[in-house]
């Protein structure tokens, strides 16, 4: 299983690449690695602890307004980049993906508390 911090920073890239499919002139560039689960650091402190969580809210505002941007009428195509799902397909993944790591965060909360 997964900790706190690897969810969150891997939350806050799936946000960050369906990004990119909504609105392709952005600049790519995650700034955590590996992308898909990037590592907390070796040595974790509150200050970076701190920056990760700024780093999901910053990316959780951005998609937010891409989605304000979005042509509605561009729901059901597809990304040139993904022959498998519609733009709206893509967009209710990433709401689930959020729900379902959110989910993992919360019991592993829990569990942590009642250790």
């Amino acid at each position: 299983m997964h900790s706190i911090w690897e969810l969150t920073l891997h939350i806050a890239y799936w946000k960050y690449a369906a990004r990119r499919h909504l609105d392709p002139t952005m600049e790519a560039g995650f700034p955590r690695s590996p992308s898909n689960w990037p590592t907390p650091p070796d040595r974790p402190d509150d200050r970076s602890w701190a920056a990760d969580r700024q780093l999901l809210k910053a990316e959780h505002e951005s998609f937010a307004e891409a989605l304000r941007r979005f042509p509605e009428g561009r729901l059901n195509r597809r990304p040139p980049a993904i022959r498998k799902w519609s733009y709206g397909d893509l967009i209710a993944g990433v709401l689930a993906h959020d729900a379902y790591h959110t989910g993992q965060i919360q019991l592993l909360k829990r569990l942590w508390s009642h250790r």
